[in-house]
């Protein structure tokens, strides 16, 4: 018997411990070189592990098992040979390969309708004929996100209604939390503990913002090929301020303080396994399509659970937008080490008083909240209304002004 020992690859400078997720290969199933075996979650990303040999598969750990960095996660013996039915994918590639003129041809003889390992876990855990499902993938194959796709349709189409409970039940369920939802925890109470955290308030006329979208966004989307949303002003105001307002773009670091000439602004984005906040890089420097862009990549990645640890890592300032949820206002909490957040809301047409009249507004309130070890009560509010400033007049904005 010939063993290849598979150990948990080291994935990042600060991971030390990783979650098994899933197991996407049977106990005992043949696996070939590179075929993804099972899936990993850490602090910050769910991952898939390639096999590094073929031949049969024999679990170490468990499903839900954290497992240490360099830890024996499974065992593949060498010694055993692939099952004959396996070469058939092989023969059909081989037989198509002349056919050089009909290459889309060569990929649908297999691939098409054929699910990925990671996809046809999850098809075969809801019940999912493949034959239901179209695949996005190379030549037709069906890719995880198409299942991840197919089994939320699945479950829009069937709403069942809610279990009822009889009256007085008192039953509960206990439920490991995920990895990711263990770190988030954490992050936060180590927030909420080591920073001395603020919140000031402001509210924001959005008149001008909703005109100029409804002025430009036909002939944006014409030229960019993307809507001019509400985010990408924001991280723009935001960007604007940070640098006339340095020591908000700053974090403590020690007995020093760090300050960027740039603005990473951390973008919020609510996935099923919990918020995640990747940075867009240089903001400040990026015009608004570039930002829609950055902010619509990510979240599809970070829904689809393909965002990398690279992508995950550094901002100087976050974003978080309660308002797609209902939210009015909140006190939105730091996302350390950055020594700044800003909250922004749902926007509710108001009666304000203007010039003396009282007038309907599409208004927005505001939140920020900072560390005061790095961030003056002063600063912070003139800060706010800085970014109120340059949204209600999004030309200055704009022009830089």
């Amino acid at each position: 018997m010939s063993i290849v020992e598979m150990k948990v690859p080291t994935i990042g400078e600060s991971i030390t411990e990783v979650t098994l997720s899933q197991w996407l290969k049977k106990d005992g199933e043949y696996v070939y070189l590179d075929d993804p075996i099972c899936e990993f979650e850490s602090d910050k990303a769910t991952l898939e592990f390639p096999s590094e040999a073929a031949g049969k598969l024999i679990y170490v750990a468990a499903e839900g098992d954290d497992i240490e960095i360099g830890a024996l996660v499974a065992k593949i013996d060498t010694s055993v040979p692939a099952p004959a039915k396996a070469a058939a994918p092989k023969e059909e590639k081989t037989e198509a390969a002349p056919a050089a003129a009909s290459p889309a041809k060569e990929e649908t003889s297999y691939a098409k309708g054929h699910p990925s390992p990671a996809a046809g876990k999850i098809l075969n855990e809801k019940g999912i004929d493949p034959k239901e499902v179209s695949g996005t993938g190379i030549g037709g194959r069906i890719t995880k996100e198409d299942a991840q796709k197919a089994t939320a349709n699945s479950a829009t189409a069937a709403s069942p209604a809610p279990t009822s409970v009889a009256n007085f039940s008192r039953g509960e369920r206990r439920e490991k939390m995920s990895r990711m939802r263990r770190t988030i925890a954490k992050r936060l109470v180590s927030a909420k503990n080591n920073t001395a955290m603020l919140t000031t308030f402001n509210e924001v006329d959005l008149s001008e913002v909703m005109k100029l979208r409804k002025t430009y966004q036909e002939k944006f989307v014409e030229k960019h090929g993307i809507k001019l949303g509400f985010m990408s002003l924001f991280a723009k105001a935001c960007a604007q301020a940070l640098m006339e307002m340095p020591n908000v773009n700053a974090f403590i670091d020690g007995d020093h303080l760090i300050y960027h000439d740039y603005a990473d602004i951390s973008i919020a984005i609510s996935t099923p396994t919990g918020l995640v906040v990747p940075p867009v890089h240089n903001c400040e420097s990026l015009s608004f399509a570039e930002i829609e862009y950055k902010i619509k990549e990510l979240a599809g990645k970070a829904r689809n659970g393909k965002l990398t640890l690279d992508e995950m890592q550094g901002g100087t300032f976050a974003i978080t937008n309660g308002g797609i949820f209902g939210s009015m206002l909140s006190t939105p909490i730091l996302n350390e080490p950055q020594s700044a957040i800003l909250g922004m809301h749902n926007i509710i047409n108001r009666p304000v008083a203007v010039n003396g009249e009282v007038v309907i507004r599409p208004m927005m309130y505001l939140a920020l909240s900072y560390d005061h070890r790095v961030i003056d009560g002063s600063t912070s509010v003139t800060f706010l209304v800085r970014v109120k400033q340059l949204l209600e007049d999004p030309m200055t904005l704009m022009m830089g002004l």
